[in-house]
């Protein structure tokens, strides 16, 4: 059993396929997102990982939260959260998450916290069909009806479906497909809908009902070197030798550096050369007078 991911959603849009068919996906950001601690069996009484995201300012942090994030060497995290794995899937603290931890095709399940409607009333809330809109109905069209039996039991049961407040509760939608990744952007595409309003945290995992794919990474998708670095890496397939450009002083090749030292060496005799045939004159003139 693989870790989750937790993920801020963005918003909706649409993409197409390949046959030009349209598909709606949810854009979900994962900014680093990273291992803060373990829970392990023999001392915690279960297996888990702790994965943080995002960044906290640090004097919003507890010294408590501070010495947590000290120990795993990570920067404070705006949102914590405790992810089930198998013992042979554990990640040690500090490593990021990166979002080809899901890969194309997969199915996860989704978990957030819906966007809060308040009070509603059942047909609204539950879906209820009302009262008849005439016929004897008189200013109750819009109300849910009986809630209870006779006297016995004398009561209405609990959990009655009535109006009340609407929203706002965790909500987990299952077998949702991702369609793809974006790995500089952190950018995970999901088809359909995802519970919670724009900017909250969502939790990704594994559907439970579907088998993870054979090609998705195990236990993890760890980032190993950063994006900037490899992009700051020199191409040694596209650079230019500095021995092919003309009329550089750093790029001689050893055959000019030799003609160079030949032609001044060659200077140099020449110019010894008129130096004595002068002095042999200045003598005659010396001897004349």
């Amino acid at each position: 059993m693989r870790s989750g991911m937790i993920a801020q959603k963005v918003g909706m849009t649409r993409v197409f396929g390949e046959d030009g068919s349209h598909i709606p996906v949810t854009v979900l950001k994962v900014d680093n997102c990273q291992v803060v601690a373990k829970r392990t069996d023999k001392i915690d009484g279960y297996n888990a990982i702790q994965v943080g995201v995002g960044l906290a300012k640090v004097k919003r942090v507890s010294r408590q939260m501070r010495g947590h994030f000290a120990k795993a060497e990570v920067e404070p995290k705006q949102r914590l959260h405790e992810f089930r794995v198998s013992e042979e899937a554990f990640i040690e603290p500090g490593a990021e998450i990166l979002v080809d931890h899901f890969v194309v095709g997969q199915k996860v399940d989704v978990a957030g916290t819906s966007i809060g409607k308040g009070f509603a009333g059942a047909m609204k809330r539950h879906n209820f069909a009302g009262l008849r809109a005439s016929h004897g109905v008189s200013v109750s069209h819009r109300s849910h009806g009986s809630t209870g039996n006779s006297q016995d039991p004398g009561k209405v049961w609990k959990g009655k479906k009535m109006a009340g407040h609407m929203g706002d509760a965790r909500v987990t939608i299952q077998n949702l497909m991702v369609v793809s990744t974006d790995l500089e952007k952190g950018i995970i595409l999901l088809k359909g809908a995802v519970p919670g309003a724009k900017g909250s945290y969502v939790l990704i995992k594994d559907a439970v009902k579907d088998d993870a794919p054979d090609e998705a990474p195990f236990p993890a998708s760890i980032k190993t070197q950063s994006i900037e670095d490899t992009a700051a890496q020199p191409d040694d397939e596209g650079a230019v030798s500095p021995e092919v450009i003309p009329g550089s002083p750093d790029g001689v090749s050893e055959g000019g550096t030799s003609d160079i030292n030949a032609a001044s060496q060659d200077a140099g005799d020449s110019g010894g050369a008129d130096a004595e045939s002068d002095g042999k004159e200045d003598d005659g003139d010396e001897v004349s007078s």
